[in-house]
């Protein structure tokens, strides 16, 4: 495998309300089926994803530059560059990050990246099922959607 730089890749871009940050795929760019990498960047007053954790998938972020808060279930915590947070794939790993700074706030985001998993979202009591292909890959899916956690039914409705 040749080496992917960076600055060869195009920023793709999300903003939802407080949600909005730019990312470069460098695991996909590089070929990698079975490790996410991808660098982020937070403009100032904006967050990352959605609070949430994985079932199946560990994470981790390495601060380059920046500052801003990390919230996980132990509270929030200043980050700066430097700091390395690390994310099980559990209720302990739920995790956001915000940018409280004046300068964007960039970082390195890693994954395990595996299929399937369920994404668990604290805040708005939904969950996320991807089957085929896991969270951050590209490759079509087989099972894919957001459902509210409290939409559970009986094992047996709807069969004969």
């Amino acid at each position: 495998m040749e080496p992917v730089n960076r600055a060869d890749l195009e920023w793709s871009e999300t903003e939802r309300e407080r949600t909005h940050f730019r990312r470069k795929n460098l695991a996909a760019a590089a070929g990698a089926d079975d490790l996410g990498a991808s660098r982020y960047e937070l403009p100032p007053g904006a967050s990352s994803w959605p609070y949430h954790y994985h079932a199946a998938n560990a994470a981790a972020v390495s601060v380059l530059s920046g500052t801003g808060t990390l919230r996980t279930p132990d509270g929030e915590d200043r980050v700066e560059p430097g700091d390395f947070c690390a994310f099980p794939a559990s209720a302990e790993g739920a995790h956001r990050l915000h940018n409280d700074g004046d300068d964007p706030l960039r970082y390195l985001a890693l994954s395990t990246m595996r299929d399937p998993d369920v994404t668990v979202y604290p805040d708005s009591e939904k969950i996320g099922v991807y089957a085929g292909s896991a969270p951050g890959g590209d490759a079509e899916r087989d099972v894919s959607g957001y459902y509210r956690r409290d939409d559970d039914v009986d094992y047996w409705t709807g069969e004969e």
